[in-house]
């Protein structure tokens, strides 16, 4: 299972009246997680994008443990889960500066052609790098 990590602070605008992340703000968190555990593993959505492939979410579950506070330095890792043939899944965990797990989710997404607007087989240069570390 491929585990990448990266850490973000708390902005004042993410959060609510009561200093607290706003509950929407975490599908962002999972996104760049999930935009630099790809850029890690060599491939980058504009690069995707400007071949002709893109990969919306059809799937985002969270759920919340602790809340999440303005100026908290957050760690978020995101976890590959699987890829079947045209889908992704990824799964996440949001930690606080003392370790505290703050959140959970998952997100299912698919591969999908930007011309016909149906899912496709990911692209080979994708599939060779998962193949690569999953084996390693």
């Amino acid at each position: 299972m491929k585990i990448h990590q990266f850490q973000v602070r708390v902005r004042y605008a993410e959060t609510d009246q009561m200093g607290v992340v706003y509950h929407g703000n975490y599908a962002q968190y999972f996104e760049m997680g999930r935009v630099e555990w790809l850029r890690n593993l060599g491939v980058s959505y504009k690069w995707m994008e400007e071949n002709g492939v893109m990969l919306p979410v059809v799937s985002l579950s969270m759920n919340y443990k602790k809340p999440a506070r303005y100026d908290d330095l957050l760690t978020v890792k995101t976890i590959f889960k699987k890829q079947t043939s045209v889908k992704i899944e990824f799964d996440y965990e949001i930690y606080n500066e003392m370790g505290e797990l703050l959140t959970i989710g998952n997100s299912v997404l698919v591969f999908v052609d930007m011309k016909t607007g149906r899912p496709v087989f990911p692209p080979k240069y994708i599939t060779e790098r998962l193949v690569d570390f999953v084996e390693n």
